[in-house]
């Protein structure tokens, strides 16, 4: 039985500006509207065979009770095929596996530190390299795209070849695990022992369509964020409560400013002149630029 009913998420919520002026009956509606979409959506995955799919939706998710009770149905109408959650405290209340890979915030503060131009294109490896004397099994997931996943693969050390996996989080996701299969294979590593795990602006429909795609050519996972923990789109008047696009980085190390660049070129961050001068030393050519999906 689910411990966090449906009040109390009101509760928490009630005093946003938002949804002030509504009234009980209204809220209690709203949620459960909220309620049925997500469990439509669970109905869905549970008829996805071989499905791994974990919650990757803290950073914007719609309050901490609701994400709580987005892991509660997770967990009730996936079984085994909900492989856990990104928020520690809920992993831990909730007794499931704490889920998670290296994130953007270290090769970008590594990058910042660096005093040369030499310096600064192997930060991103020296990363990993810290990374690989530390962790092992599935903590060794890479995460390729914080200076454009093609040029990080092809100055990528040999070595690296041989981690579990790699996350897709920018760019179309169907290229950039084509771009991660043709990497391994010039490597001589068997693509199908990999996994792939997709976490950027996800759904359930491509959810299905990845899964579809490269089923039985990578072991495939999901991250599911934001359209997990907050799909309120339209069940309130001028959509107020639709999610938006909220970004977490380090902004400087030592007093020098940070930059990421992705796979979309939408989503660079930093100053101007640092953005050009990362896009030299990386390599960085033409880029398409994509919608950003929260």
């Amino acid at each position: 039985m689910w411990e966090i009913p449906a009040l109390a998420v009101l509760m928490e919520l009630r005093s946003r500006a938002v949804l002030k002026g509504m009234g009980k009956f209204e809220l209690q509606v709203l949620y459960a509207r909220a309620m049925t979409r997500l469990w439509e959506k669970i109905e869905r995955l549970r008829a996805i065979d071989g499905l791994r799919i974990a919650d990757f939706g803290t950073r914007r998710r719609h309050g901490f009770l609701w994400q709580d009770w987005c892991v509660q149905a997770m967990q009730e109408g996936l079984g085994a095929k909900f492989a856990g959650t990104s928020n520690c405290k809920i992993a831990m209340k909730r007794d499931i596996e704490a889920i998670g890979t290296n994130a953007h915030e270290l090769p970008m503060v590594y990058s910042a530190l660096a005093r040369t131009d030499a310096e600064l294109a192997e930060a991103p490896y020296q990363v990993l390299a810290d990374w690989h004397e530390e962790h092992d099994g599935n903590l060794r997931i890479i995460l390729p795209d914080t200076y454009g996943t093609e040029g990080f693969l092809k100055n990528a050390p040999d070595w690296l070849a041989s981690w579990t996996g790699i996350r897709i989080d920018s760019g179309d996701p169907a290229t950039g695990a084509e771009t991660a299969i043709r990497w391994w294979r010039e490597r001589g590593e068997d693509p199908r022992q990999k996994l792939v795990i997709f976490s950027d602006g996800l759904d359930v429909e491509k959810i299905e369509e990845l899964y579809r795609q490269f089923q039985g050519r990578v072991k495939v996972s999901f991250g599911w964020g934001t359209m997990l923990t907050n799909d309120f789109k339209g069940l309130v008047a001028d959509d107020r409560l639709a999610p938006f696009s909220l970004v977490c980085k380090a902004l400087s190390a030592n007093g020098r400013p940070t930059v990421k660049l992705s796979d979309n070129p939408l989503k660079a961050m930093g100053p101007k002149s640092e953005i050009e001068r990362y896009k030299r030393v990386f390599g960085v050519g033409e880029q398409k630029a994509q919608e950003v999906v929260v």
